[in-house]
């Protein structure tokens, strides 16, 4: 009971995010699910990736319907970031709990330096070879489904500079590719939650994914009134201090492992 009630906050918090900077929310779940719910590290990324598919998918439904999703980049970015995904759970196998969680943080601090720093998202004059995409959407899968982040972050400036969308398309791209990723990722965290002999609280899974993606039309809203450069330096500031704390939280565990 306690738990579900913790579980509000966090999940607004990752729906607001989502429908501010159209991207961030993903990295907030882990921390909600292990530090407010109290889930063991594997079961809050096995959780997270359930979580984040199911909104990503919910949120592309309407750029699916108004033709804006880029399906030759799901191909060449999706597919690989599907595998790559499915890669990391496994790999997910053979590390601690506490490995993957000093991980995560590492990946938050470098998500912070992304949104602290003005980034052009200016298309290249030529765009990326195919087979680097490919490796690109492997490479951002396996982050995904080692640490349990959709990568949002990661692929919308991905998509824009190597594969020279413009940034509404790689927006409504990145959603389906973030759905595709997780739900592979999921599918196998399955088989390693059942070596953990851990199962899910699917209670948990639909509370933050309901209360996440209303959370995102409240952020939708709010976006017209705020500024997103303010916003943006906000998140990366958040992102700096919840990525040290989890650091220092975890990286001692691993030490001693």
């Amino acid at each position: 009971m306690v738990a579900m009630i913790l579980a509000w906050p966090g999940a607004l918090a990752i729906g607001l995010s989502l429908g501010l900077l159209g991207s961030g929310g993903s990295i907030l779940t882990v921390p909600v699910l292990v530090y407010l719910v109290g889930q063991p590290e594997k079961l809050a990324i096995a959780g997270s990736l359930a979580i984040v598919g199911a909104i990503a998918a919910f949120g592309s439904l309407p750029y699916i319907s108004r033709g804006q999703v880029n399906w030759r980049a799901v191909m060449l970015f999706g597919i690989p970031g599907m595998a790559g995904t499915y890669l990391g759970a496994w790999l997910a196998l053979f590390v601690s709990g506490a490995f993957q969680l000093t991980l995560f943080a590492l990946v938050m601090l470098s998500a912070s330096v992304l949104m602290l720093r003005p980034i052009s998202y200016e298309t290249p004059a030529s765009p990326r070879p195919m087979w680097k995409i490919t490796l690109d959407g492997l490479a951002v899968g396996v982050l995904t489904g080692l640490v349990g982040v959709g990568g949002g972050f990661l692929v919308v400036p991905a998509l824009v500079l190597l594969g020279g969308l413009k940034m509404r398309e790689a927006v409504a791209t990145s959603l389906v590719i973030i759905a595709l990723k997780s739900f592979s990722g999921f599918y196998k965290y399955l088989d390693v939650l059942n070596r953990e002999n851990l199962e899910l609280d699917l209670q948990i899974i639909v509370l933050v994914t309901l209360v996440g993606v209303v959370g995102s039309f409240a952020g939708q809203l709010l976006a017209t009134r705020i500024p997103q450069s303010s916003l943006k330096r906000l998140f990366g500031i958040f992102l700096i201090i919840m990525g040290s704390f989890i650091l220092l939280q975890a990286a001692p565990a691993l030490l001693q492992s």
